[in-house]
């Protein structure tokens, strides 16, 4: 599938998931934008990696997705927008009596909010342009739920909801909303937690993987960033063009039980 031609702007995008994303829509073919609040010349120096490596356009665009006027400076400062990937997020885990006031605004703030002013933003140019795609990087925990993450539940599962609300606010024009729901992801903050949790628990990697962090994944293997940026590239594809307002699991049969 050819994304040639196409600009994707990718927020949180420095690391992890949204790094991987970024790097599967350039080797479809797409210019890509990365975004992340910080302004280091290793972030810009990403850009630069991929857009050698690919041969398009990258650049790397600061800005605060914690902050509604941040959102929506991304989409003007990326130039073009035709795929919108919001993947920024952040996490806290507390029961619901000592959680944190201070990160319930960020956690709904940056999950959840932030979606909402870079689509509103980014809308516009996708109907004068006559094409769009908006993916919302949503959860396994946009489903369902696990105690203690509060937050993070209320925002993966108000995502779902805007996604379905934006497609069918869409739905006569070629532009489609949809929603990607990852169970466990290998990335390099979770590779980093492993170490530790086999000393907490006193466990072999393995075992602590299998029991411990995907107690719930059935498959008992976590998806890979180069998993989820195909699904988003399958999503961006003309392929994907009557796929709109869903959710897709890339959970290992999480959501199935």
């Amino acid at each position: 599938m050819s994304l040639a031609g196409k600009t994707a702007v990718i927020t949180g995008s420095n690391s992890g998931i949204g790094l991987g994303v970024a790097r599967e829509m350039a080797k479809a073919g797409a210019h890509v934008v990365l975004n992340s609040f910080t302004d280091r010349d290793e972030d810009h120096a990403l850009a630069a990696d991929i857009a050698k490596e690919f041969g398009v356009n990258a650049k790397y665009v600061s800005a605060d997705m914690s902050k509604g006027e941040d959102c929506r400076r991304l989409i003007v400062d990326a130039g073009t927008c035709d795929i919108l990937v919001n993947n920024a997020g952040i996490q806290h885990v507390a029961p619901i009596e000592e959680f944190p006031t201070a990160k319930w605004d960020a956690i709904i703030a940056i999950n959840m909010s932030s979606a909402f002013h870079t689509a509103a933003a980014a809308v516009t140019g996708m109907r004068e342009r006559g094409w769009g795609r908006i993916i919302n990087i949503a959860s396994a925990h946009g489903l369902t739920a696990s105690p203690y993450k509060s937050a993070y539940v209320a925002a993966k599962h108000g995502v779902v909801g805007m996604t379905k609300t934006i497609a069918l606010e869409t739905a006569q024009e070629p532009i489609t909303c949809n929603a990607i729901c990852p169970g466990y992801v290998l990335t390099p903050l979770v590779e980093a937690q492993i170490p530790d949790t086999m000393k907490e628990y006193g466990m072999d990697r393995d075992t602590v993987v299998k029991e411990v962090l995907l107690a719930r994944q059935p498959s008992k293997e976590f998806a890979t960033v180069e998993q989820l940026g195909g699904t988003v590239a399958f999503l961006a594809s003309d392929a994907a063009a009557q796929i709109t307002g869903t959710t897709i699991s890339v959970d290992g049969g999480w959501t199935a039980l």
